[in-house]
């Protein structure tokens, strides 16, 4: 497979580089670690972002925290009203 990295995909090369330095390996190991850790890490923030025990400024804390330019975790809170 090739990842084009000329032109305004540009900011590929430097995105794979990052991700060489922090895994501390080649380019081609780097983008197969990420793609197999970032299916999981999103499960495992969304497990958390889900959890009963925290409050909904927690939620939106966490939600924040985790997020970044391409994914974006959001909490909302649902309220009902029912009339008799």
């Amino acid at each position: 497979m090739r990842i084009r990295t000329d032109g305004d995909k540009a900011y590929r090369r430097d995105a794979i580089e990052r991700a060489s330095r922090f895994y501390d390996c080649n380019k081609t190991t780097a983008v197969v670690s990420a793609c197999e850790d970032v299916p999981q890490l999103v499960r495992a923030a969304e497990a958390v972002l889900n959890r009963e025990d925290l409050t909904m400024q927690q939620k939106r804390e966490i939600a924040e925290t985790l997020s970044t330019r391409v994914m974006n975790f959001t909490v909302s809170e649902e309220i009902e009203t029912k009339r008799d």
